[in-house]
């Protein structure tokens, strides 16, 4: 057993007495109150989902197990010569809660390294799809192809089901896609968009360095794709595709399902898409300025004149947080030391400066602060990486980290099948009394 399945197995084994007291002896505690609001607008802010996974705090902003950004991106163990974590030693992180050492990180390496081979079936798949088909279809068909793979499906069909043991095949699907996707992901960009060139892995390098290898992209964008992958891992449960994972494996469905259905939920305009929508914003932006990065006068002023139109600031507020999404600001700390004088940056630096201020005197956003797309697509589109459509592949590789270290734990702890009540509009008329 790898060091990683065994400290996750004694963690497993510690937290489930704690489970099963509060169903026991606290089932009946109320921790949430439901409007009228929150039932008809998504159950925004209802406390009905359990994760230890991440957990987002409006005023701090994001903690992976308590950890947060700062701190994960200080304390884990780095390649040798970089700035930024393993990748694997990160996924290490949000299944036990430790911070791995040096040697357990690198043993995920070598575990990723062992089960990245993609079936050729897969490819086939891939390059029997329209080459005008979207990244994302392309990304969740092939995950989904994968299925026939599941060890939770071949021993549920075997009859081996034991839910106190269930754990460790959703455990291995986890790992065994985790190691893939982003060898699938290069394929898919090097297939589409780079002529059918697609490149070998080289398996002496750790996730970060052959994804960027694979992609054909050169140091230090092997760094942009650790920070990129880990800054986008998860996000509580209650998003989309954190949520669709988890509802979907809620019913005993295998890893592969289970993603497939939420990276589909990921591609969503609300959702996965808006760093590219941010960029194009920021692009047209400035070719309406003339190309030139504008005073800062100019740009309130351009400013004020989007907002007057009826249009918003994509990249600025936040469903929860009040304040900086301190994943914006891991990437502003990337761009202030690799991309300092690069136009976009600047205005993108520019609009930082002004644009709280006059969200805050227009008074209509609850939070005037930057989102982390706000500075995504910039940084991809600086490397090279101009086509759009792709950003919410590489987006949907770091989710996976969040949302398989997710449905592994709701396997561990037996969670049930996912099955909220529903009411009818009359019900909450007379709840309102207006009927």
């Amino acid at each position: 057993m790898s060091t990683l399945k065994e400290v996750l197995a004694k963690k497993i084994d510690e937290h489930r007495p704690r489970t099963v007291k509060l169903l026991k002896e606290h089932g009946d505690v109320k921790i949430s109150d439901v409007t009228i609001s929150q039932a008809i607008g998504g159950m925004r802010g209802v406390k009905s989902l359990v994760t230890d996974i991440s957990y987002l705090d409006p005023y701090e902003g994001i903690r992976f197990r308590g950890y947060t950004i700062p701190e994960v991106m200080e304390k884990l163990p780095k390649p040798e010569g970089k700035d930024y974590p393993y990748v694997e030693g990160f996924f290490y992180l949000l299944l036990t809660g430790d911070i791995p050492t040096n040697e357990q990180a690198e043993e995920v390496v070598e575990e990723f390294k062992k089960r990245s081979q993609i079936p050729q079936y897969v490819i086939d798949i891939l390059r029997a799809m329209p080459r005008d088909s979207h990244p994302m279809t392309m990304f969740s068909s092939a995950i989904l192809a994968m299925q026939r793979e599941s060890v939770f499906a071949k021993n549920y069909k075997e009859g081996k089901f034991n839910k106190f043991t269930c754990w460790e095949d959703m455990y291995e699907d986890a790992m065994n896609l985790m190691a893939k996707l982003p060898h699938i992901g290069a394929y898919i960009y090097r297939m589409k968009y780079k002529g059918d060139t697609p490149i070998e892995p080289d398996f002496s390098l750790d996730m970060g360095s052959n994804f960027a290898h694979m992609m054909g992209m050169e140091p230090p964008y092997d760094e942009v794709a650790r920070m990129y992958f880990i800054l986008h891992s998860d996000h509580e449960s209650g998003n989309v595709s954190a949520h669709t994972t988890h509802l979907v494996a809620s019913a005993l469905s295998d890893a592969y399902y289970s993603l497939s259905a939420g990276i589909d939920g990921l591609a969503g305009p609300l959702h996965g898409l808006a760093n590219q929508e941010v960029l194009g914003w920021i692009q047209d932006f400035m070719d309406e300025l003339g190309g030139e990065v504008p005073t800062k006068e100019q740009l309130k002023k351009a400013v004020w004149d989007t907002l007057n139109s009826g249009q918003v600031i994509p990249g600025y507020g936040h469903a929860v947080l009040r304040k900086t999404d301190p994943r914006y600001a891991s990437q502003r700390e990337y761009c202030q030391k690799h991309l300092p004088d690069y136009p976009l940056f600047k205005l993108v630096s520019m609009l930082y400066e002004v644009v709280p201020d006059i969200l805050r005197e227009q008074g209509k956003a609850k939070n005037p602060w930057p989102n982390v797309d706000a500075h995504s697509g910039v940084i991809q589109w600086y490397y090279g990486l101009v086509e759009y459509d792709f950003y919410t592949v590489l987006f949907g590789i770091g989710r996976a980290l969040g949302v398989l270290a997710n449905i592994t734990w709701d396997r561990a702890l037996g969670y049930p099948i996912e099955r909220p009540k529903s009411v009818t509009t009359d019900m909450l008329e007379e709840s309102a009394g207006i009927k």
